[in-house]
């Protein structure tokens, strides 16, 4: 009879064992069905930035439904959810809460707004949820290191200490301003300036500090024209850029003026009246114009084009680069779609290179693609490179 019953005991726990192995195998993954990934994004359609987020989640969503009308990711279809944040960060919130609870999206692609994702990251984590290559340059988004975070292109610090060192070495600059939001993506801004300002022997003379909504520079631009810049950087978006470039050029105040991949918007160098004519911006990636004469380049504008009605500008550039990104690694993860297998693949991309050219590459422990940072100057309404290396520091 002991031995019966330790049998008996046995067979239980085997089949308890058993049980609880194929309910964790059986445990669905948040966002995949047989048939569909349900990916988001969380970005600027209506605020301060939308000439941003709008064009850049067009961007996304005319890959993913090319890639669905050719037959979808390893069997299963993309449906793609934007929400808008109005570039403000309870609405963020938000809509990330929507998107992880109620649609229970697989992963984020491309949240807008460094002081959004840095308040929506933590909703993701608990979630077990990648937030995939956020549309911002910041440190943050890939430091400190976490298994979900994955950022595409050099940060804001990399590009403004890049951008500082040149006009320091190669124009002779001494007296150094900054322009900035008030905000994790404007302080991140005056980082990368006194970084380098500390590396080069010299001391930022003056800052001014604003809100995203701000729109009256007169009183800053004085102050700082009186400390005698002779470089001004911004740690500005595209409205603040046009008004503060505008207010500096009414004053006949002549001082060159150095943006970062904010402020490196078509609409900047194509605003009426020349506006942006002769400032500076530092770029992770050069903008392609429609007349580019590689062929696949020109299709793709011209689909954009039909699809929306619009040109694509650069951040929705970024957008087509992000979207082969994440739908590389989705087709490297293969039919057991997960988190981890997400992960994994997208740590495989080695030297992945984009439509344009862009070249990223990810691996363990390493998930910021590209350090790059590049100097560009508006010309007759154009973007024009300074140099098509790019800069160090």
């Amino acid at each position: 009879m002991p031995t019966i019953r330790l049998l008996s005991q046995a067979l239980t726990v085997w089949v308890a064992s058993v049980m609880t192995v194929v309910a964790v195998a059986e445990e669905p993954v948040h966002g995949v069905t047989d048939t569909e990934i349900v990916i988001g994004t969380v970005t600027d359609l209506s605020g301060v930035t939308a000439i941003q987020g709008v064009n850049n989640a067009n961007a996304i969503r005319l890959m993913f439904e090319e890639a669905n009308a050719k037959g979808g990711i390893n069997g299963r279809k993309i449906r793609y959810i934007v929400e808008d944040s109005q570039y403000q960060v309870p609405r963020a919130v938000q809509a990330m809460n929507k998107l992880l609870n109620n649609d229970k999206v697989f992963m984020t692609i491309q949240d807008g707004g460094t002081p959004m994702n840095n308040a929506t990251w933590p909703m993701a984590i608990e979630k077990d949820t990648p937030k995939l290559l956020p549309l911002t340059a910041a440190r943050s988004m890939y430091e400190p290191y976490h298994r979900l975070k994955f950022s595409q292109t050099s940060s804001y610090v990399d590009q403004m200490r890049a951008g500082t060192k040149y006009f320091v070495e190669q124009r002779g600059k001494k007296a150094l301003c900054v322009m900035y939001q008030d905000t994790d993506f404007g302080k991140d801004v005056l980082a990368g300036v006194t970084l380098q300002a500390e590396a080069d022997n010299l001391r930022i003379v003056a800052t001014s500090a604003h809100k995203p909504t701000d729109t009256d520079f007169t009183a800053a631009v004085t102050k700082l024209r009186e400390a005698k810049c002779d470089l001004l950087e911004l740690g500005t978006i595209v409205r603040d850029t046009l008004i503060i470039i505008s207010t500096v050029k009414k004053a006949g105040w002549d001082v060159d003026l150095l943006g970062q991949a904010a402020s490196y918007d078509t609409s900047v160098a194509t605003a009426p009246g020349g506006t942006g004519e002769g400032f500076y911006s530092m770029t992770p990636t050069l903008y392609v114009y429609p007349d580019d004469p590689r062929p696949e380049i020109r299709d793709l504008m011209a689909r954009y084009r039909a699809r929306y009605g619009i040109d694509i500008n650069y951040i929705g550039q970024t957008g087509i680069s992000v979207a082969q990104i994440a739908l590389e690694a989705l087709r490297r993860a293969g039919r057991d779609l997960a988190v981890d297998s997400l992960l994994n693949a997208m740590e495989s991309l080695h030297e992945f290179t984009d439509i344009y050219g862009n070249t990223y590459s990810f691996g363990p422990k390493q998930h910021h693609g590209s350090t790059k940072a590049f100097l560009a100057v508006v010309k007759e309404g154009r973007w024009v490179p300074v140099s098509k290396q790019p800069l160090g520091y």
